[in-house]
């Protein structure tokens, strides 16, 4: 079972973050939240989901994006989904 520790996630967040967004100064943490990084918008947010689950090879539903608050929540939800895929 592959378990993510929380600083090697941030770290790979970081990379896709400032790919996404386009900003090389964008710094991810737990409770950074879209109203926190000019040009997060619907597009965007699909762009950035999509890019973590194929980093991850993973799967998200609308259900789950939906109940994200902010980058703490995505990185536990990505940490969980990696878990069960390697249970599997």
């Amino acid at each position: 079972m592959r378990k993510l520790d929380t600083e090697e996630i941030y770290s790979e967040f970081t990379t896709i973050f400032r790919d996404v967004f386009d900003d090389e100064t964008l710094i991810v943490n737990a409770a950074l939240t879209a109203k926190d990084v000019p040009g997060w918008d619907s597009l965007r947010n699909i762009r950035l989901i999509l890019t973590v689950e194929k980093a991850y090879g993973i799967r998200l539903t609308a259900s789950e994006i939906g109940k994200l608050q902010n980058v703490g929540d995505l990185a536990r939800l990505v940490q969980s989904k990696v878990a069960t895929l390697d249970s599997d």
